[in-house]
């Protein structure tokens, strides 16, 4: 990643939960169209496999207060 990149990921870090998603949600917007679709065929198959793996007892779920409070804990250190 350049330089620039490197210094607006670290803002767009410092932003609140809801205001990220947001920044997210406007940047992959930008994408054409077909970009767009393929990344959501992406992401809607990254959660399929993550509910089969839930469901499976792969993977264990967490309260979001405590992702929170993890994120939080990673962006003060």
């Amino acid at each position: 990643m350049s330089p620039r990149a490197e210094e607006v990921l670290t803002e767009a870090l410092a932003l609140s939960p809801s205001e990220r998603a947001e920044l997210m949600e406007r940047l992959l917007g930008s994408f054409e169209a077909s970009e767009r679709e393929r990344v959501d065929a992406l992401w809607a198959q990254e959660a399929e496999d993550r509910i089969d793996a839930y469901e499976r007892g792969e993977l264990r779920a967490r309260p979001a207060s405590e992702v929170f409070r993890r994120i939080e804990r990673s962006r003060t250190r």
